[in-house]
């Protein structure tokens, strides 16, 4: 006989922002039990309630309701918006935790999403006190944790997924056996066989609004009375409840974790001897990334001291790899003697704390030179954070700005960065440029003629050639730092007799962004970077 429990976690969304908001300080008011609260999400009808709290229940608001006509009914609403990624999150970290009672717990889901959790105790009932105490036990520990929740058991998973949503609302636990199966699903509303909500509407106007309404009508026939295939759902949903078709739950597994151990009868003294086991366990390790198509990104060294201590060494790399010639190297160039044995080391512990998948790739032929030169310049930037630290390799990334010194930033090489693309429209950049730009004083034609001579550092040029304007309008939403007008520029790619190729702006525009007047800020010229 089946023993399916399944977990209904009342205001989930509300327990898991509560957690959150707890953790600021000072904490957020509406944590008080008696402010009416309410999650709100975006959607095509726009805002609406997506979870609410106790008090904001009491008061008559609903999920579903739009935030402007729960704000009419209750103008001392307090609104915070809704995080399902949070949600989804958090609920697969519960089923992890749950994997004390089942090990094949899944996530369960209403027409408001997420909301509570389903396992197999088939067979393990006795285990916890027998299918009896089974739910009052799972119920009070999930209490101690801060959860509500309504806990069912039943021989299948419609009929448990419906009692925790449906049942007794008097109760918080109950358990049905198969001989009681029907007549416990037979007075609860239609919607309890997970059914759409179209579904619903079109039954009730049948006059189906019980389960139990359902059970002297021919299957064929009511299949046939709904559009849209509606029918053919809601015989299987019911048939999924009765257990008279079988329904398969979809375990969470949390994340492989690869490490691999090495037990040393006699402790390692010496970097020595941990350097003489290293090439083993990264060799175990490599088999088993290599078996599931990972590549290791950051490995960490641990080894266990015989006093009870651990002592280890990480290191990270830019782009997943398992070729184990890469790894021992790195860890010496991070320096294998940091690894302190003390009075003995009687286990070593490899393991990959952060994996990729490691799929082949098919570029194309003009973009495979770049490719290759992305390859070989990591190991390169491994072995440098390595020996000289992550925080002092950085690699620039792209950043959302029309303004120059604003288009890039620095990053940690070995992070997640956006390698810099062509813009592909004809832009030139130079190679050298400085942050801030430096002022010169510069000979041009008004309005917009390029500089025919200009002065940097003392030094007097002639301008030869000249390329441009290239205007970029200012970005008015981002004030400069210092506080001054963000005005358009105009740039320009000048060579001077020397051969040597500049990059020069004017900021401000004549006639537009300045009139002469006393009041205003004359344009100027500014030396922004020079052309290899």
């Amino acid at each position: 006989m089946r023993r399916i429990v399944s977990v209904w976690l009342i205001d989930w969304p509300v327990t898991v922002w509560a957690r959150s908001a707890g953790r600021t300080s000072p904490p957020d008011p509406a944590l008080a039990p008696a402010v009416p609260l309410a999650l709100i999400r975006k959607t095509a009808r726009g805002a609406v309630i997506h979870a609410l709290n106790p008090a904001a229940r009491a008061a008559g608001l609903h999920r579903g309701q739009t935030q402007a006509d729960a704000l009419a009914m209750i103008p001392a609403l307090t609104c915070r918006p809704a995080d399902l990624e949070a949600d989804r999150s958090a609920l697969e970290s519960l089923a992890l935790w749950a994997e004390r009672w089942s090990p094949a717990v899944s996530l369960s889901a209403s027409d408001d999403g997420l909301d509570g959790i389903c396992f197999d105790m088939t067979g393990a009932a006795h285990l916890f006190g027998g299918t009896a105490a089974l739910p009052d036990r799972i119920g009070a520990r999930l209490a101690e944790a801060g959860i509500a929740a309504r806990v069912a058991v039943a021989p299948t998973t419609g009929a448990a997924w419906a009692l925790a949503r449906y049942g007794d609302p008097e109760r918080r636990t109950l358990s049905v056996d198969d001989d009681s199966l029907r007549a416990s699903l037979a007075g609860l509303p239609v919607e309890a066989l997970r059914i759409g909500t179209d579904t619903t509407v079109e039954a009730r106007r049948f006059g189906l609004k019980r389960i139990g309404d359902l059970y002297p009508m021919p299957r064929a026939g009511l299949a046939r009375r709904f559009r849209d295939g509606d029918g053919v759902d809601l015989v299987r949903r019911l048939d999924q409840a009765l257990g008279l078709s079988a329904e398969a739950l979809v375990p969470v597994r949390a994340a492989p974790r690869y490490r691999v151990w090495e037990a040393h009868a006699e402790p390692l003294t010496e970097t020595d001897g941990i350097t003489a086991r290293l090439p083993g366990l990264a060799a175990d390790l490599v088999a088993a990334l290599e078996r599931d198509g990972q590549g290791a990104r950051t490995l960490t060294l641990s080894g266990f001291r015989t006093d009870g201590t651990v002592s280890g060494l990480s290191v990270r790399m830019s782009r997943p790899d398992r070729d184990p010639v890469v790894w021992l190297r790195l860890f010496r160039e991070k320096g294998l003697e940091r690894i302190d044995p003390g009075f003995g080391i009687d286990a070593l512990m490899l393991s990959a704390d952060l994996t990729e998948p490691v799929t082949a790739r098919q570029t194309e032929m003009t973009a495979q030179v770049a490719d290759d030169r992305a390859a070989a310049l990591a190991p390169l930037i491994d072995r440098l954070s390595a020996r000289l630290g992550e925080g002092r390799v950085l690699r620039p990334e792209p950043v959302d700005s029309w303004i120059p010194e604003r288009a890039e930033r620095l990053r940690p090489a070995l992070g997640h960065v956006t390698p810099l693309a062509d813009s592909g429209d004809g832009r030139r950049r130079p190679v050298l440029m400085f942050d801030p730009p430096e002022p010169i004083e510069a000979l041009a034609e008004l309005p917009d003629g390029a500089p025919a001579r200009f002065t940097w550092r003392r030094v007097s040029r002639r301008v030869k050639r000249a390329d441009g304007p290239e205007r970029l309008s200012p970005e008015w939403w981002r004030p400069r730092p210092d506080g001054r007008q963000v005005r358009t520029r105009d740039y320009y790619c000048v060579e001077d007799d020397g051969g040597h190729r500049y990059w020069l702006f004017r900021e401000g525009l004549y006639g537009r962004e300045y009139a002469g007047h006393d009041d205003e800020r004359a344009p100027s010229w500014w030396m922004h970077g020079m052309f290899a």
